[in-house]
């Protein structure tokens, strides 16, 4: 069953104006089996790395963000619009503005999200979560 739950604030802990170590920044539970850290941003663009667990799904939606997603670790079934792939390692994917997508971990792994503009929604606590284990 999809959860819909509003994801909590940004805990982001910033380095500096141009530099976001990862390790040194707090995870972000989106749901079970899912979490975030925000890499870099602005008004134009945003940087994301997300965490799953192996089940966790990511339901169909859309929003009005442009976003690319590179396989960091792991393998995920993607679907944008009507077409469904699975991705591995080193692959990516090109999501235009207001086209459904939604992603299933297959196997534990990392994306990197891209969005533009940025997701100013994951900075004030706004966005809907569409994000659930299978479990």
């Amino acid at each position: 069953m999809i959860s819909f739950s509003f994801m909590k604030p940004n805990t982001m802990k910033k380095n500096n104006d141009h530099f976001y170590f990862a390790k040194e920044l707090e995870w972000t539970e989106m749901a079970k089996g899912v979490s975030r850290k925000i890499l870099g941003h602005d008004k134009q663009i945003m940087m994301v790395k997300v965490r799953f667990e192996a089940g966790a799904v990511g339901a169909l939606h859309q929003h009005v963000h442009t976003q690319t997603s590179y396989c960091a670790k792991g393998r995920f079934e993607f679907t944008v619009g009507e077409e469904k792939q699975i991705i591995n390692y080193g692959d990516g994917v090109y999501i235009p503005s207001n086209v459904q997508h939604g992603v299933v971990c297959l196997e534990e792994g990392v994306i990197i999200d891209v969005f533009t503009p940025a997701r100013e929604d994951f900075l004030n606590g706004d966005a809907v979560s569409y994000f659930h284990n299978n479990d």
